[in-house]
Parts: C-alpha cells; structure tokens; sequence
C-alpha cells in the first residue's frame, strides 16, 4: 500500500478490526479480553491474577491456536498438551511483555518458542530419527513432518460472506526464505476485500496468500514421519496450482514446491 492507501487502511480498517485484538495489561491479568465487543467481566474480582490461560489465552486465540492445542478442534491433542505443559512453558513472559522495541512481526521475537531449544538436531534416541533430522535440517521446518494433521484456515471471511473455516493441511515454501518447506495457513484477502473502504489493494501482488504457521497440534509420529512415500511418492497436502485460492496473489505460485523423488 502507498502513503495515503495506508493511513486510509489504518483509519477505516485496522483500527476497527484488527486492533481489536491487542490487549493491555489488564485484559490478561484483571478481566478478561474483549472478543467481538463482548467479554465475560473479572477474572477473580479485582484481584490481579498471574495468569489464567482458560480465561486470556484461550479466549484471544481461541479462533484457531488453542482449539487445535487441546484438542477440541476435531484433531489429535498436541503432544504437550497431553504432558500437562501450558502456554507459558513455551511462550515465557518476555515474549509476552516485550523489551519495548517495537517489531515488525512476531518472527522478529528472539525470545519466541524454538522446538530446537528442547529438542536439538543429534539428541534423537534412535538412528533412524537422528537420519531422518539430519537428512531434512534447513530444508524442511520441524511442524511440516510433526504437525498431527489438519489446522484451522479461514475461508470467505475476508470476503465479506461471513466468517467460516474449514480444517487443512498445506505444505509449500515459507514465504519468508522461499527454501525451507513448511506448514502453511491461508490468508483469504481478495483483490476487492477492502474496496468499499476505498483501498484498492494496487500492489496486491506483492505478497501471497499463504504464509508459515506453526500448528499447535505437534505428534512425535505422523503419516509423514512413518514413511517417506507420504511426501516423496503421493506428494500428499503439497501446495500446487489446481488448489491455489481463486483471485488470489500471484505471488502464490512462488510457494509451490514439488517433492524431489526418492533415489
């Protein structure tokens, strides 16, 4: 977006939509977050609470992270879940608070969660796993084999139809080094989503659909991980063409990434 388009957006969209979401102190540890213009009042009176993930967390990002992390989505528990870990096992408090730089997305975080932190290349028990890790380090992200299956995406929603989602799983080329294969999420913004506000969208283009996701549904084994064929041979939940989002960016068909075969 140019100069103008962009303070236009942030007058007539962000600020009524998608600033909805960021929250201050005391909608995390005094009452609980305002979803839809609607909340559920105090936590605990007016007692300043540390933490209380069923009441913050899960309400804030309960449209797809928390769903998927439990369970109650329809898919399998994550792994961490079912060990009785929380949010903040992995997400510590100054990922939360930040150090007041301000950022221009959530992967500039140094303190964000790393599955290497706990789980680093070479530590694996057996050789099949220590190969399999070695074999697919910087080429492959951690969740694109150990994702259980499928995550929540967004469908018409930014179409104005009503919001709907539907659950998939989508492999292709992380937009931001287009060389690692990763878990993708689908950003539906179309060409006219935000004509009636007057944003034409001119660079549209610029940037795709779909874009790195990390699902919170994490299992040591998966139809990835139990045999090479899953990706190698049926090139299965692979981002092509014939699936790509209709009116989408053309910048969508940088992500495909076709799966070299087995030698």
């Amino acid at each position: 977006m140019g100069t103008a388009e962009g303070k236009l957006f942030n007058e007539k969209v962000f600020t009524k939509a998608c600033n909805s979401c960021h929250a201050a102190c005391g909608d995390c540890h005094v009452k609980v977050p305002v979803i839809g213009g609607l909340n559920i009042g105090l936590i605990k009176g007016h007692t300043f609470v540390r933490r209380d993930e069923g009441k913050t967390c899960a309400l804030c990002h309960g449209g797809r992270v928390y769903p998927e992390f439990t369970g109650e989505y329809g898919g399998t528990p994550d792994v961490h879940y079912q060990k009785g870990m929380i949010c903040l096992d992995c997400h510590k408090q100054s990922e939360s608070h930040g150090d007041g730089t301000i950022q221009t997305n959530r992967k500039e975080i140094k303190e964000r969660p790393s599955c290497q932190k706990c789980h680093p290349v070479g530590s694996d028990k057996s050789d099949k796993a220590k190969e399999a890790h070695a074999a697919h380090n910087g080429k492959l992200s951690c969740v694109a084999c150990h994702s259980s299956g499928g995550y929540r995406n967004c469908t018409n929603c930014h179409e104005g139809k009503g919001a709907t989602s539907t659950p998939g799983f989508i492999l292709g080329l992380n937009p931001r080094d287009k060389k690692t294969v990763t878990t993708l999420r689908i950003i539906p913004t179309v060409r006219d989503t935000f004509a009636e506000s007057g944003v034409k969208m001119e660079k549209f283009d610029a940037l795709p659909n779909y874009w790195d996701t990390s699902p919170h549904n994490i299992k040591k084994r998966t139809d990835r991980t139990r045999s090479c064929d899953t990706c190698h041979v049926e090139k299965t939940s692979f981002l092509t063409k014939e699936i790509l989002i209709k009116g989408g960016s053309k910048a969508n068909e940088e992500l495909i990434r076709e799966p070299k075969p087995l030698k």
